[in-house]
């Protein structure tokens, strides 16, 4: 069976070389006619050049401008937070915020309450899966969230955002109910 199959491929690449030796003539009578009638066609003209704009230079002077190694805009609650000088009600800016403040108050779950040493904790799952244990007093929510009472089903919340008065702050009611 190996014969077989070593004389089937010697026939094929023998039939391939003398296939391919077909190919190669020594007539090019039609290639040379060709190269012949392109040489033979009017030359064309080229398009001149577009004219050059000149351009007035720039002298830079920084005097007054903003320093650019500087970022260009403050942080929202910065900004908003020396605004807010006048008003009596403001949050705390020197107080460090805790983890549950980097997330936004919709994207928390509250799943469940924790009854330890009398006190009841609110357990409650942030968007990225982690469960954070929490009591009255602590802060959650982007908008200074501080915690005032944690029932069985919702932990109620009293938020400072800014009013429709630029520089002031007014306080607002929010809950977290239970997820189902």
């Amino acid at each position: 069976m190996t014969k077989l199959i070593m004389k089937i491929k010697r026939f094929f690449i023998a039939s391939c070389f003398l296939g391919l030796t077909g190919c190669a003539g020594d007539d090019f009578s039609d290639l040379e006619k060709y190269i012949a009638d392109i040489k033979a066609r009017p030359k064309g003209t080229i398009a001149p050049l577009p004219e050059i704009k000149v351009v007035e230079p720039f002298i830079f002077q920084p005097d007054g401008l903003r320093d650019p190694f500087r970022p260009i805009e403050k942080m929202a609650d910065e900004e908003t937070l020396e605004i807010a000088s006048g008003s009596s009600i403001r949050p705390d800016a020197s107080r460090r915020k805790e983890e549950l403040e980097f997330y936004e108050l919709d994207t928390l779950r509250m799943v469940g309450t924790l009854n330890i040493d009398k006190g009841l904790w609110g357990l409650v799952k942030a968007s990225d899966g982690t469960v954070h244990r929490v009591q009255v007093g602590h802060h959650m929510g982007r908008n200074f969230g501080t915690i005032i009472r944690i029932l069985e089903d919702k932990i109620e919340l009293m938020e400072i955002v800014p009013d429709s008065k630029p520089g002031m702050w007014r306080e607002q009611q929010a809950a977290l109910a239970i997820a189902e």
